[in-house]
Formats: structure tokens, sequence, C-alpha cells
């Protein structure tokens, strides 16, 4: 019994990771207490990004500043201006977007961003 548990379980976790591809994309938002830009954007983008295509191509990551540094960004400099968004993918940074001033303007700045992406909108 137990051997036929073995290739389920391998078949199993092959056909899940088929269906639900590694992300490879984050998209950091660097932000530190009592930032009124990083609560605004809170208010307006953050509750839909995770169900918007960009939310799905790069999910959001929040980093405080005021913490040590996480140890896997390593290679992304640090910021002291917040909010700021990091587009990282595969560890490297792709671009950098310094401020929030509104949806409109961070959903074009983001698209730009997204499009330089090797796995970005439209390149599969």
């Amino acid at each position: 019994m137990t051997l036929f548990r073995i290739p389920v379980l391998a078949l199993l976790w092959t056909a899940l990771a088929a269906v639900q591809p590694a992300v490879a994309a984050e998209l950091l938002m660097l932000e530190q207490p009592g930032c009124v830009w990083c609560a605004r954007f809170n208010a307006e983008i953050a509750p839909a990004w995770p169900n918007t295509e960009e939310g799905m191509l790069a999910p959001l990551r929040r980093v405080d500043i005021t913490e040590p540094w996480p140890e896997d960004l390593a290679g992304i400099r640090k910021e002291r201006f917040t909010p700021t968004f990091v587009l990282v993918e595969d560890g490297n940074e792709i671009g950098r977007l310094r401020g929030y001033v509104g949806d409109e303007f961070f959903w074009y700045r983001i698209g730009e961003l997204l499009a330089g992406l090797k796995s970005g909108p439209g390149k599969g």
C-alpha cells in the first residue's frame, strides 16, 4: 500500500504545479508606519490588486523599511521614500515607482513596468 501512495502523491503534486505555475515576479511595496500615501494606496488599490491581471502577474509583497531588510532582497536597493514599489522578477529589479499620487498614475506606470517582465502581459 505504501509503495502505491508515493507515485500517486508525486503525480498529484505534478498536476497541481501545472495548474498553478510558480510566480517568478512580485511587486514589493516598501512602506513604513505613519505613511499617509501608503494608507491611501491601501485604501484605493491594495484591496483589488490580487484580483487584477497585474496582481496575478506580480503579487504584492509588503516590506517595512523600519525593519531589518529581508535576506532574499539583498540584491534590491533599499529606499527611504515610501511608498516605493519595486517590480522584481527572478530576484532581479525590473524597475521602481517612487511615491503614490493616485490610482490613474499608478496603474499607468505599473503597466509600463509590467511590460518589462519576461512573462509580462501578452508574453505567455
